[in-house]
């Protein structure tokens, strides 16, 4: 896709949503009357149609399988894996100007709530009960959901596990500490991760994922970050040679769908909806956290040298890149509310004091 030729998403989803209301109405009103007839929903989302690489391909599976089973044939799921509806800006247009679900990353979903990427402050989560909890029950996740649905229609449904908490990879020494980065030259995801490797004493250069790997066998990068599962989908391990276990961020996806749709479904579909959601994602977290523990095992088979961080190491990289990242955060244009919300849900309200 050529980005010149297209205006941006947020001032082609302003057009949208100048008729939002109206649309919203109009969809409530067919949906409502149609709710107990067969309806078939398209889901669009990222990767390959292979549950052992794709941890979101695991979850819609499920997903598709419960929704039928619950709702007894009269909700079907379509699955289209391979961004084959789009890619991740022409996914969201749809899912809010139509009656359909979407799987989107943060490039889907922070164009219309920004406030998403306070989730991803680095090392907010020690492991996966706490980074679950924290979008369970928190009150910052619920504004990030309130946020989605006023200025888009959308209903923020699940959370989804993509592959485990980020490592840090590369090709030149094991990496237990900050100080172990300096010098080196790590591949970037985003600006925020720059912001990350700078505060370590590294530099940051953003390159596409599907730039990764020769960018890492000819030494244009040292490294890069990434979970297991993507270290292993690029065969990563062919060109970095350690594993830093760090828990630097938690490794997600969101399920978004039309909200007139679900409005529009009488009480006993959208239970039996909303029922299968909450199962399948439960289902996939189960698959995923087994998987990330063979996925670690079969790297290790393959060469690479798993570093695993002391507490006090862990603490070191806490210090150095979580104030570095707020930074970044307090250069965007979000309500220092939804951080100050986020800290408090992870336990760590001193980073505002």
């Amino acid at each position: 896709m050529t980005l010149s030729t297209r205006k941006p998403l947020t001032s082609r989803i302003g057009r949208s949503l100048a008729g939002a209301p109206l649309l919203t109405a109009c969809l409530a009103a067919a949906f409502a009357g149609s709710a107990q007839a067969a309806t078939t929903v398209n889901i669009g989302y990222n990767g390959a149609p292979d549950p052992e690489k794709n941890a979101v391909h695991v979850f819609a599976t499920n997903l598709k399988q419960l929704v039928e089973e619950k709702t007894e044939g009269e909700i079907e799921l379509k699955l289209y894996a391979n961004s084959q509806l789009g890619e991740e800006q022409e996914r969201m247009e749809q899912v809010m100007n139509t009656p359909s679900l979407n799987i989107a990353s943060f490039a889907g979903m922070s164009p219309v709530v920004p406030e998403i990427f306070v989730s991803a402050i680095p090392f907010l989560f020690d492991d996966f009960e706490s980074a679950r909890t924290f979008f369970d029950e928190g009150q910052y996740w619920q504004a990030v959901e309130d946020a989605l649905r006023e200025r888009t229609g959308l209903e923020l449904l699940a959370v989804v596990e993509e592959g485990g908490f980020l490592a840090f990879t590369n090709d030149e020494r094991p990496i237990s500490s900050p100080e172990d980065f300096e010098g080196l030259r790590f591949r970037a995801m985003d600006p925020s991760q720059v912001a990350l490797y700078e505060a370590f004493g590294a530099s940051g250069t953003p390159i596409p994922w599907t730039e990764v790997y020769m960018a890492l066998r000819t030494g244009v990068a040292d490294g890069q970050m990434n979970p297991p599962m993507y270290i292993i989908l690029g065969s990563l391990y062919e060109v970095q040679d350690y594993l830093t276990l760090a828990n630097i961020q938690y490794s997600d996806q969101f399920l978004v769908g039309n909200g007139a749709m679900i409005d529009g479904w009488d009480e006993e579909m959208r239970g039996a909806f909303l029922e299968a959601v909450e199962e399948a994602n439960q289902m996939a977290r189960e698959h995923n956290a087994a998987q990330v523990d063979e996925r670690i095992a079969f790297l290790e088979e393959q060469g690479m040298e798993i570093i695993r961080p002391s507490q006090d190491e862990l603490d070191e990289f806490r210090e150095l890149g979580q104030p570095a990242y707020l930074e970044w955060l307090g250069e965007r244009d979000i309500e220092p509310r939804f951080i100050e919300m986020a800290l408090e849900d992870a336990g760590m309200t001193h980073l505002t004091e």
